[in-house]
């Protein structure tokens, strides 16, 4: 038995040996690693010979919009009988840019080769007119925050298959974009607009839905060089869509895109207009600017709310209302059932005339839009009135941002208090105000003048610019033709939302024509954010201290 287990005791201390040699090995190695640690003064959390991190702040950016070109005509524009002309006058086109920070900016074609205007101190408010193609609006930063600036690109056609106003405000380029409105049926023409104003190429990726689904693109895709347009005819590869939601996303750059939409009653005209990208799919989605004449229930050409549900579930929607008084009802809007990529019109039929803010509440993501109409008078080849439209996008609660007036037109300014996800009625009924500062930029981009308006939580708000600049000596691009010389035009409004309200607004621009009203509604151009301070810290490794 002895000498059976002497082995064994010999081997469990050799063994024990070994491991304290390999983890006093192992201790040394960790002390020496230590050392080098300390040594080289990048302890974590510590400081670097007693100094912390010091905050470099980050300069701001300029700011860059890209600016929708000419309207797109017709492919049989001057063929055929010219009584039937699609096209028997000229569209005026038009980009008018404004600034409330003085500072240097440009106005220059696409590709950057020429430039047509400058923002010079003093002066930061220009128009180009007859615009040539797609501008960009570069603008110097202050000297410690942004440019506040927006631009419009406006074309008026006031006869022909694109009657009507069809302005956009000019847009920050960017990677995804959601257009909700546009139909691509025998009586409808869409265009889809892709404009990069970078330096490298952009690869787009195209996603459409109808009233049917999601249509099959097999992977469509689309090479924007940089400084180059490229328009794709929607008809083309998602025909016969009577209601469109298109998806746009890019890759290697980033691109401004608009739709082209316009449509025709027979031989007349039904309305032509910009639609441009609204809010990403949010299970909360806000329209300003809706406004709309008085209709009954069951109209066709009451306009209506556009929903979709891109993901794979059905969601369930309901549409607030908020009007002058708070919530209206609208017949059909309080449950909306939404089948998954199926796009979906809510009529606006029952509405008294004014301007609303929809508020679409839903259990799953998704986008809106909305469209409005005006009627017209019949022309003389036609058999039924003409009609005019207007697409409203979706926008998020904002601190503020310009909105710039399309040379000629006249404006309503809107402004609606957003209620808390929830019933809009009981925020009313619980009182509360939204409260912005409303500048006015003249036409040298100056404040020539300020207002502070409010309204209750859950209601919105309308004022012409005409009623805005009551008081003050100033006319408006409407009347500037017969206004005396020296008075200021205004040009812009600038909104400074007061802090922790949100707000929706937005600018409805209007032409009065013999036969009839055409419309617009511009989302305000978002003023950019300043980078945060970046924390800074020395390392000694690189060899300076």
């Amino acid at each position: 038995m002895t000498a059976a287990t002497e082995p064994a005791a010999v081997d469990r201390g050799a063994v024990w040996r070994g491991r304290l040699v390999r983890a006093g090995s192992g201790l040394a190695v960790a002390g020496v690693v230590a050392a080098a640690v300390v040594a080289g003064g990048v302890v974590p959390g510590t400081a670097v010979d007693g100094l912390g991190p010091t905050s470099v702040p980050v300069p701001p950016a300029a700011t860059t919009l890209v600016c929708a070109g000419p309207l797109l005509l017709p492919d049989d524009v001057g063929r055929g009988d010219s009584a039937f002309d699609p096209t028997p006058v000229d569209p005026v086109s038009s980009v008018s840019v404004a600034s409330s920070t003085p500072g240097a900016g440009t106005v220059t074609t696409l590709d950057g080769t020429q430039t047509l205007a400058r923002l010079d101190a003093g002066d930061e408010a220009v128009t180009v007119g007859q615009v040539p193609a797609p501008l960009v609006v570069r603008a110097e930063p202050g000297d410690t925050a942004p440019a506040r600036v927006g631009a419009v690109s406006s074309g008026l056609v006031t006869a022909g298959d694109l009657r009507g106003l069809s302005a956009a405000s000019c847009q920050h380029p960017t990677a995804d974009a959601w257009l909700v409105g546009g139909a691509t049926d025998l009586t409808s023409t869409a265009q889809l607009v892709l404009t990069n104003a970078g330096s490298t190429p952009a690869e787009v990726g195209v996603e459409v839905w109808g009233p049917s689904g999601a249509v099959d693109l097999t992977g469509e895709r689309y090479l924007v060089a940089p400084g180059a347009q490229r328009v794709v005819a929607v008809g083309g590869i998602a025909a016969e869509q009577r209601r469109l939601v298109v998806h746009v996303a890019t890759t290697g750059g980033r691109v401004a895109v608009h739709l082209q939409d316009s449509a025709l009653d027979g031989f007349t005209p039904a309305g032509t207009d910009l639609v441009v990208p609204g809010e990403a799919p949010a299970r909360r989605q806000v329209v300003p600017g809706v406004a709309v004449v008085a209709s009954e229930v069951g109209d066709e050409d009451a306009g209506a709310v556009r929903l979709l549900v891109p993901g794979g579930t059905t969601a369930t929607a309901s549409v607030s209302v908020l009007g002058p008084d708070g919530p209206t009802a609208l017949p059909g809007a309080e449950s909306v059932e939404l089948r998954p990529g199926e796009v979906t019109d809510v009529p606006l039929g029952g509405l008294a005339a004014g301007t609303y803010t929809l508020l679409v509440d839903a259990d799953q993501p998704v986008v809106a839009a909305a469209v409005v109409t005006r009627p017209g008078s019949p022309g003389e080849l036609d058999d039924v009135p003409s009609r005019e439209r207007a697409w409203a996008a979706s926008s998020s609660p904002t601190d503020g941002g310009v909105a710039v007036l399309p040379a000629g037109t006249a404006g309503t300014f809107t402004l609606a208090g957003l209620p808390a996800r929830g019933s809009a009625a009981d925020s009313v009924d619980g009182g509360g105000e939204t409260t912005a500062t409303v500048r006015l930029l003249g036409d040298d981009g100056r404040v020539v003048g300020e207002r502070r308006v409010s309204v209750p939580v859950g209601a919105t708000g309308a004022w012409s610019l005409e009623a805005l600049v009551q008081g003050d000596g100033l006319v408006t691009p409407s009347t500037a033709l017969t206004a005396p010389e020296g008075q200021p035009v205004v040009r812009a409004v600038d909104v400074v939302v007061d802090d922790g309200d949100d707000v929706a607004w937005a600018l409805v621009a209007e032409v009065s024509r013999p036969d009839g009203v055409l419309v617009s509604v511009l989302r305000p151009v978002p003023a950019l954010v300043r980078a945060p301070d970046v924390a800074v810290q020395q390392d000694p490794r690189l060899g300076t201290r």
